[in-house]
């Protein structure tokens, strides 16, 4: 089924490219239906209209602070709704083209909830509108998403004063903020990929393991070879060493044992604690 699903989308996208491409497609040299070219077409692709023009980027911007002073604390700062409704898939601002339904909205209110806004000059309305607009095509295009939530994906809910002394507590005998962990901030700047890495590291790097052979001698170094029947190392000098399983006492240094024993005691705080404190280390 997915195979399916992505070889559809994939004929899809083509499609779409293709009405709006430089002369490859229908529309000729013109670039497609309407003759405005792939962007056009994109935005027709995304399900936001072939005749519907692209919100205004320099209203949206002046649009933004208005938004988040009169609108922002019942329907979210992004508009993606809280108190009240997510307005990126309002009807009203969806069937909108030139600020005949989203501006009597706002001006006149809409019981039995939402105040009116009567001061508001028709400029301010207007701007407010194209910030509207602008969330709705980030939505929709999926492309974007990267450097539109890249400010909400870094944020955090903990507090990074209780996580560093959280990791002084149980971290530092096995970790140092200016030794392994220097600029792990700026390497994870996400917090859900710092949270997942460090709780349960997926690379604990090379493994290393100590020998005792039946003289008693203890080679230390990183494994090369781990099974059954056989064990070697590559010992601290850089030497090759081999040596029959069943004639040797091997001891595997477990990197992630704290991780393990930390497990069972973390609570939801220590952990967006910790992740706050992390990220951080920049």
């Amino acid at each position: 089924m997915r195979i399916l699903l992505c070889a559809a989308l994939a004929v899809m996208v083509c499609a779409a490219q293709e009405e709006g491409g430089g002369g490859g497609g229908r529309g000729g040299g013109r670039g497609g239906r309407g003759g405005r070219g792939g962007s056009a077409s994109t935005r027709e692709f995304l399900g936001l209209g072939a005749n519907g023009a692209a919100p205004d980027e320099a209203a949206a911007k002046k649009g933004e602070p208005l938004y988040k002073q009169h609108c922002g604390a019942c329907h979210g700062d992004r508009a993606r709704g809280a108190q009240a409704p997510n307005l990126v898939r309002s009807v009203v601002v969806l069937h909108d083209e030139k600020g005949e339904e989203i501006g009597p909205v706002i001006k006149n209110g809409r019981p039995p909830g939402m105040p009116a806004f009567p001061s508001l000059s028709a400029d301010d309305v207007h701007n407010i509108g194209q910030y509207l607009k602008m969330q709705v095509e980030l939505a929709a295009n999926r492309g974007t998403y990267g450097a539109t939530y890249a400010g909400v994906r870094n944020q955090t809910s903990g507090d990074a004063k209780k996580g560093e002394a959280f990791f002084s507590s149980n971290c530092k005998s096995c970790h140092s903020a200016t030794g392994d962990l220097a600029k792990v901030g700026a390497k994870f700047p996400q917090a859900a990929t710092m949270q997942s890495r460090w709780i349960w590291p997926a690379a604990p790097g090379p493994q290393k393991a100590t020998v005792t052979t039946a003289s008693g001698e203890k080679v230390a170094g990183t494994v090369r070879v781990l099974n059954d029947f056989d064990v070697s190392l590559t010992d601290t000098a850089g030497n090759y060493r081999y040596w029959r399983r069943s004639a040797v006492k091997v001891e595997v240094e477990d990197k992630l044992g704290g991780h393990r024993a930390l497990l069972p005691k973390l609570s939801d705080d220590d952990i967006h604690n910790m992740t706050a404190y992390l990220v951080t280390l920049k």
